[in-house]
């Protein structure tokens, strides 16, 4: 494989069709070598616009997911980023590039080994990993940006709550096959709003609680 011209292919074909056109995330992506974060068994996947699939049912998100999501959040360099859902680390590395620090977990403790190890070879010093279930959180800080990188049967305002005034939340929220991807903004009023950017589905989180059903 040409990695170079995957790579090529793969932000014009994919990323920049999806109307990602913001630079700074461009360059995050193209300088962050995918290829190195991907499972050995899918390396001829790395730049294909797919879902990569990884142990324990999860999956790797196709890249114009990513694209998306990182261009969503608007990352400045001064930003505090939480990342729930670390999986191979890749939108760890390129979230570690737009923003000044990250904070990422994931419940899965070998992911959050596999991807401290990538993270140091790409010497990506700002970003701290942690092995938590996402719904048990407690972190002594909020944060200018959330990536939920699962998605949510609702809203869990658990994770709104982590946000700083003007902080935003990228979530997938739904039950396939209908889930909508969402920016969360907290407003300095301590109201929220949300902004539908485009459908898809993602793994469900892992004992994220689901709503009660609703009975006649």
């Amino acid at each position: 494989m040409n990695l170079e011209a995957a790579r090529a292919q793969m932000l014009g074909q994919q990323i920049r069709a999806w109307e990602v056109l913001d630079e700074r995330v461009l360059r995050a992506l193209e300088q962050t070598p995918r290829e190195h974060f991907v499972p050995e068994d899918y390396r001829d996947l790395a730049f294909a616009d797919t879902e990569i699939p990884l142990a324990h049912g999860q999956a790797m998100l196709a890249p114009k997911i990513e694209g998306r999501l990182l261009q969503a959040l608007k990352i400045e360099p001064i930003d505090e980023v939480l990342e729930i859902g670390t999986g191979t680390g890749f939108l760890t590395a390129c979230l570690a590039r737009l923003g000044r620090r990250v904070q990422s977990v994931d419940i899965f403790p070998e992911f959050v080994d596999s991807a401290r190890a990538k993270l140091a070879a790409e010497g990506r010093a700002n970003v701290e990993l942690a092995t938590a279930d996402a719904q048990e959180l407690e972190l002594p800080g909020r944060f200018d940006a959330i990536a939920l990188t699962a998605s949510l049967p609702v809203l869990d305002d658990a994770f709104v709550r982590m946000l700083k005034p003007g902080g935003r939340l990228f979530v997938v929220i739904g039950r396939a096959p209908i889930m909508e991807a969402r920016l969360i903004t907290l407003q300095p009023s301590g109201d929220t709003t949300s902004q539908s950017l485009f459908e898809t589905v993602l793994t469900p989180l892992i004992n994220a609680e689901l709503p009660e059903p609703f009975v006649l």
